[in-house]
């Protein structure tokens, strides 16, 4: 009997115990949480903008300075957004004088530099948009890094500009 009383004593202890520990590691109250899927501090995203094209444009990019605070290089591999059905990392080739659109697995953004997303470079590319987009909409765009960190950054749709002519 004294074998029972003992086992009951010794479950009850560590229900108790059980019960309490998740709270005993809680951080203080009035503490704030942690975010998420904090970006890294590192990186900063600079005039992100998703080109408007007619609405019968099935794809468009997206087009921003990524810079990078930090001591080591850092990759965006990978993109996505609520209003396309695929979300890809591209840029343009000249083969042999005419310029392609190729998928690229990452966007490299050097230590103590940056990553220039542009027409007729690197860029986000938004396929099979699913609706028009309005000038002005504000899209989020959510940037994966390689070392696992998420950064979502408003991009809002501007018309493109057209570039400057040299004077004749």
């Amino acid at each position: 009997m004294k074998a029972l009383t003992h086992l009951a004593r010794l479950l009850a202890v560590t229900l108790v115990v059980t019960l309490l520990a998740p709270a005993s590691a809680a951080p203080p109250e009035g503490t704030p949480p942690a975010p998420k899927d904090a970006p890294p501090a590192k990186i900063e995203v600079k005039s992100p903008h998703v080109r408007l094209l007619p609405p019968t444009a099935p794809n468009t990019g997206a087009f921003m300075v990524i810079e990078n605070h930090g001591d080591a290089d850092v990759k965006l591999v990978r993109a996505s957004n609520p209003v396309s059905r695929a979300t890809e990392l591209h840029t343009h080739l000249d083969e042999g004088g005419v310029k392609k659109m190729r998928q690229v697995p990452f966007i490299l953004v050097p230590a103590g530099g940056q990553a220039l997303l542009q027409p007729g470079g690197f860029h986000v590319m938004l396929i099979g948009l699913e609706r028009p987009l309005r000038e002005d909409e504000v899209i989020p765009l959510t940037l994966g890094f390689d070392d696992g960190t998420e950064l979502v950054v408003e991009a809002p749709v501007k018309r493109p500009v057209a570039p400057a002519h040299a004077p004749k």
